[in-house]
């Protein structure tokens, strides 16, 4: 697996070609790929961290870190993207061993919540997230909210 360079930074830190990077993988993923017609800037992300994975200057993974009372009462990890192009690598297990590290160094030790597409639940459990709901469309999309405490 090729090495990473990892970057975390809070939305005024960013340069505008880093939001640009950001924005154009989650508008591949979320809304090309996986062809869901949503308002990906919620207004959250100028109260966020941005956690990016880059190789040789490309974005190749990416998550946005949401402080508590933003998403959820409890610190929340988001827009958990690999690049199409660098799938089934491990990118996506560094990615979340490495958003976790982020959450618990910027906010401390804590629970946190996500919302996780249904499919990928059992790639989240092994991270120690549990299923907290039942099964809800988003998007057309089965999710499901899920705890790490």
């Amino acid at each position: 697996m090729q090495a990473i360079t990892w970057v975390c930074k809070f939305f005024d830190e960013l340069s505008p070609h880093e939001l640009y990077a950001i924005i154009k993988l989650r508008n591949e993923v979320f809304v090309v790929e996986q062809n869901c017609v949503f308002q990906d800037a919620d207004n959250k992300d100028q109260q966020c961290y941005h956690l990016s994975g880059t190789i040789n200057n490309e974005l190749v993974a990416y998550a946005r870190l949401v402080p508590g009372g933003v998403s959820y009462p409890q610190i929340s990890i988001g827009r958990v993207i690999t690049s199409p192009a660098h799938r089934k690598t491990g990118f996506g297990k560094s990615l979340m061993t490495k958003a976790i590290e982020e959450c618990d160094r910027l906010f401390g030790k804590q629970p946190i919540q996500i919302g996780a597409q249904l499919y990928l639940k059992g790639f989240y459990q092994s991270f120690g997230f549990k299923q907290i709901s039942d099964m809800y469309l988003e998007d057309d999309i089965p999710h499901i909210e899920m705890l790490r405490e």
